[in-house]
């Protein structure tokens, strides 16, 4: 197998674009399709990345869920998700760009709490208590990444992310709901 990145940005972050025996030949009596999924004859995987140095493939995110700021530079909100993931008391979360007046983005997120967690880590079934004590976590959280990729917005849950049948989030029909 062997992969490439191709229209690579400033950081070497591109699309991963696959060619080997594996690769699928195309779409079955779907020409068009398969035109767009291929880039001489390289397959156009839709996942962002970056090979380093030594020749190893890092996963950024996907490339239709990317969020790009107003002074060009990119979040991929899987990077985040993960790190806010590992919050205790977090079931799960979905990082988006949340349009402002001044044509920019903030990076939001929607999280979902555990409440048997919360009141088990933190001591409290008070929704409330529940959203500082989250906010403080994601500015810990914050701390960590570039001030561009900084989570401004939060909004807290109980309630599931909406999931495909192979638990992916559906991000338009979360976003449709918050926006």
């Amino acid at each position: 197998m062997q992969a490439r990145i191709a229209s690579p940005d400033e950081t070497g972050i591109g699309e991963i674009q696959v060619k080997g025996p594996s690769v699928m030949l195309g779409y079955y009596e779907n020409e068009e399709a398969t035109k767009e999924a291929f880039q001489d004859g390289w397959f156009r995987t839709g996942d962002l990345g970056y090979i380093d140095k030594d020749g190893f493939l890092f996963i950024s995110g996907r490339q239709k869920s990317v969020i790009v700021l107003k002074n060009g530079k990119n979040v991929f909100p899987e990077e985040l998700e993960s790190l806010v993931n590992r919050i205790e008391g977090v079931s799960e979360s979905m990082v988006y760009g949340k349009p402002e007046k001044d044509g920019d983005t903030k990076v939001c997120v929607k999280i979902v709490y555990d409440e048997n967690a919360m009141e088990e880590m933190y001591k409290t079934t008070n929704e409330t208590e529940m959203f500082e004590i989250l906010t403080k976590k994601v500015k810990e959280v914050n701390k960590k990444m570039p001030a561009y990729k900084y989570i401004r917005e939060i909004m807290i849950t109980k309630e599931p992310l909406i999931k495909t049948t192979t638990a992916k989030i559906k991000r338009h029909e979360e976003l449709a709901k918050i926006l």
